[in-house]
């Protein structure tokens, strides 16, 4: 951390203005721009609702500044000396001003409309300014006694902050009230639109940082109202606090003049009405909050009275304001408010240098804090004045943020099982059981999918639903429970907003492109692992993804839609909360797809195919199988399975029906070669003992794999991935392992698998040689098995270059009689 005084920072360090918030150079579009900006007289507040507004700010900003630097002292009871002043000096000041001015003024208009408003806060890193307003709130002293009300509660508070053990720096689950991590930025938006849906009564208040709204995430969520129907879902209040500056840069929001802004903004859809008059910005935020609770009634009451409106003109804020107002102007000659260094600590050496601190002196005593506090601790009257009166109305305690899980029904999946012996497609087969959840859950299930349902051959959902895409005539106002949107990110946002709120989705994507929201995905599992550890939580739905078109398979595409890597993404998670499974046909993917909808508090990955594939196991073995989570295939193995020479495991679809292929070829080519093959369908139990709930003991390891035998791993994803998991395991130097290996082109199903060393041939070679190793009529023989296998395969890839296609009936199930 940089704590040197702002005189030993190089210029090079940011953007240099020797004043307070730059002005965006003028663009050169048409003046008539401006008359797209919504005209709102200024509010007239009474002088309490005034003085309330401006005394919370007050407090909130004392608190948040008081939070980032002192470690004693808090109250400035005594004169401020080095001592008082935290050894690390961590958090971001720059947003605090804005969210406690936006904190205020969503209690006012909570109070006086009577609204239902979750607030979702895009710049997470300005925790202080939110603490110090759930302190102020009480909403803190409820979730955490030791963050009370009082002198003691606000000392607690003040001197833990992001020191260990304490709140961290940025708003997390463990922060009530929120719904999205804040930490890596581009996400609130989306989030915020997904709490909405099905939730009519809800407006979520999303604060979008003009650094936030540089993502790419934040710019496709703009489109989010797209696929809100106002006759079911509730509303968004984005409100884009641009402060011009990220932590040395200018921000691209705070370069564009209102002209850009408000084209950009009429260009979305949306009706933007700026906030931007400082002297009397309570005023000014205060109209422009009660516009657009109107607004948002009028769209409302037009779709719920049956005259919707088409394409609603939904409102958006933009509200210009210094970053890091209120805090300390220039020190060293050098600007703060209104420039970068007001971004994070403004004064990095106030614990060692004597301006810096004077400078401290100055900013905290600027507040008045005596007056805030008084001498018991507890905030000023007018302060609390603007609050809800019903304690479940506050920002913090609103129980759509922490306790509202509504489980699904979910019908029993074997009415839509399928007959073994034949040939079906695991994703249309789960498209009749998503369907019937759609009909039995109709207010509690969406599935937001990036790629196409029809693509991915889900399409069995359209029986009794219909997409949500309000711009669409095809589509509007008909209370479709599907999404499609070719943007991952705010599918992804969408998906997290609506399972943090109570409800549960899926999230069905092509294979390749599930790694988009990789971090995304990450950051759930980080906000769900705390959430869980904050106790006053309660349990949430499981986010549920379903990967297919997977690189088995990519008959229309090439080597860019090949890549299996968002498993080895999932079990980097906590084992407690990743679940990974690849079912190895249509009846395990659905018992597994029942199990994950009502699951709960997990990431649940489900891989499979959309293609054809044999049905190897009846309703009743693949519920066994299922919660066995492994199982010994009886029917290709040799006398069931029993004393075999080598082990083979199939892990995938199409990799385990080639494991059943190999012991079919086995047979025939060396029927003294015992073999025993097994299926693993939920993967966290090759975890090694202890590391995983689902990890198999040692003893039941070995029951399965037996303890000395040979065992080849043919796995879907990754090599390391399974290594990984594996490690620790007894006997390792018995095991071997074959998977994607990041070969690929447009070419047929079986030679993708040719190219990968995961076809049946490259397995029996491979139980050829684990065999040998304790069969010595196998090892004698063990050169010419291997070359026969060699021609036969070479001969195959022959002909499939020969003809331009596979051999007709070669995904035909084998025969063991």
């Amino acid at each position: 951390m940089d704590l040197l005084p702002l005189t030993s920072r190089s210029k090079r360090s940011g953007a240099e203005y020797d004043y307070a918030g730059p002005k965006p150079v003028d663009s050169n579009l048409p003046d008539h721009v401006k008359t797209l900006a919504v005209d709102v007289p200024h509010a007239t507040l009474d002088s309490s609702t005034r003085r309330g507004l401006q005394d919370f700010q007050r407090a909130a900003n004392y608190i948040a500044a008081a939070m980032i630097f002192l470690q004693e002292n808090v109250f400035l009871e005594r004169d401020l000396t080095f001592e008082h002043i935290k050894p690390r000096l961590l958090g971001h000041w720059g947003t605090c001003p804005g969210l406690s001015i936006v904190y205020s003024h969503l209690n006012r208009i909570v109070s006086k409309h009577d609204l239902n408003v979750v607030l979702v806060v895009g710049p997470g890193h300005g925790a202080p300014a939110i603490l110090a307003s759930l302190w102020i709130e009480g909403s803190l002293q409820r979730f955490y006694p030791q963050f009370s009300r009082n002198k003691e509660g606000l000392s607690n508070l003040i001197t833990q902050f992001s020191t260990p053990g304490g709140p961290p720096s940025h708003i997390n689950s463990e922060t009530p009230g929120s719904i999205h991590e804040g930490g890596e930025l581009g996400y609130a938006l989306a989030v915020s639109f997904g709490a909405v849906m099905d939730n009519p009564d809800l407006i979520v208040a999303c604060v979008v940082g003009d650094g936030e709204a540089e993502t790419g995430p934040t710019a496709t969520a703009w489109h989010g109202y797209k696929y809100i129907d106002p006759a079911e879902s509730g509303a968004v209040i984005p409100i884009v606090h641009i402060n011009g500056f990220k932590i040395s840069e200018r921000t691209i929001y705070g370069c564009m003049d209102n002209k850009e802004l408000l084209a950009l903004f009429t260009g979305y859809g949306y009706q933007p009405l700026l906030v931007e008059h400082l002297a009397d910005i309570d005023e000014n935020l205060a109209a422009s909050l009660d516009w657009a609770v109107d607004e948002i009634h009028k769209i409302q009451k037009a779709a719920r009275s049956g005259n919707p409106i088409s394409k609603p003109r939904w409102p958006v804020l933009l509200m210009r304001s210094p970053k890091g107002a209120t805090g300390p102007k220039k020190v060293h000659g050098q600007q703060i408010e209104g420039s970068f260094r007001s971004h994070q600590v403004p004064l990095p050496a106030a614990k060692s240098d004597s301006e810096e601190l004077q400078a401290l002196r100055d900013w905290l005593s600027s507040y008045n804090p005596k007056e805030l506090f008084g001498g018991d601790g507890h905030v000023i009257e007018t302060a609390l004045s603007i609050l809800p009166k019903d304690d479940d109305k506050k920002l913090g305690q609103r129980k759509e943020t922490y306790d509202v899980y509504m489980p699904l029904k979910v019908p029993e999946w074997q009415q839509f099982a399928v007959q073994t012996d034949t040939q079906e497609s695991p994703m249309k087969t789960i498209g009749r059981l998503l369907d019937q959840v759609v009909v039995d859950n109709p207010k509690t299930f969406r599935i937001f999918s990036p790629d196409e349902l029809v693509s991915n051959k889900l399409d069995a959902v359209f029986e009794h639903t219909g997409r949500n895409f309000q711009w669409d005539e095809a589509s509007r106002n008909k209370g479709g429970r599907v999404i499609e949107m070719l943007s991952e990110h705010t599918l992804q946002g969408f998906l997290q907003g609506y399972t943090l709120t109570g409800r549960v989705g899926v999230f069905p994507s092509y294979e390749s492109f599930l790694g988009i929201v990789h971090t995304m995905m990450v950051q759930f599992g980080k906000f769900a692992k705390m959430a869980h550890e904050a106790r006053w939580r309660k349990n949430i739905g499981s986010i549920n993804y379903i990967e297919t078109s997977t690189w088995t398979r990519q008959e229309h595409n090439g080597f860019s839609h090949q890549n299996p890597s968002f498993i080895g993404a999932v079990l980097n998670l906590k084992p407690e909360a990743a679940r990974v499974y690849l079912p190895p046909d249509a009846n395990t993917f659905l018992s597994t797809l029942a199990h994950c909808l009502r699951s709960q508090n997990y990431v649940n990955l489900m891989v499979g195919s959309k293609q054809l594939v044999p049905v190897l196991l009846s309703p009743e073995e693949a519920d066994v199988h299922c919660r066995a989570g492994a199982s010994i295939f009886k029917f290709a193995s040799t006398d069931e399975g029993l004393n075999p020479d080598v082990v083979l495991v199939g892990i995938g679809a199409e990799l385990t029906f080639e494991v059943v292929a190999a012991a079919a070829l086995v047979r025939r080519l060396a029927p003294y070669i015992r073999v025993r093959v097994i299926n693993v369908t939920d993967l966290m139990i090759l975890n090694h003992e202890g590391a995983h709930p689902h990890a198999l003991t040692h003893d039941d390891f070995h029951a399965l794999f037996t303890p000395d035998k040979a065992i080849h791993f043919n796995y879907h994803g990754y090599a390391n991935e399974l290594k990984g998991l594996i490690f620790g395991r007894p006997n390792l130097d018995r095991i071997t392992v074959e998977s994607y290996r990041e070969e690929g082109s447009t070419t047929t199903p079986f030679d993708m698998l040719l190219r990968n060393h995961v076809s049946r041939y490259h397995v029996a070679e491979a139980a050829v040689r684990g065999a040998a190793k304790s069969n010595e009529r196998v090892r004698m023989e063990l050169q010419g098995l291997l070359s026969g296998v060699g021609h036969d395969m070479t001969k195959l890839q022959e002909e499939i270059y020969l003809e331009k296609k596979d051999p007709d009936g070669l995904y035909d199930q084998p025969r063991f009689d």
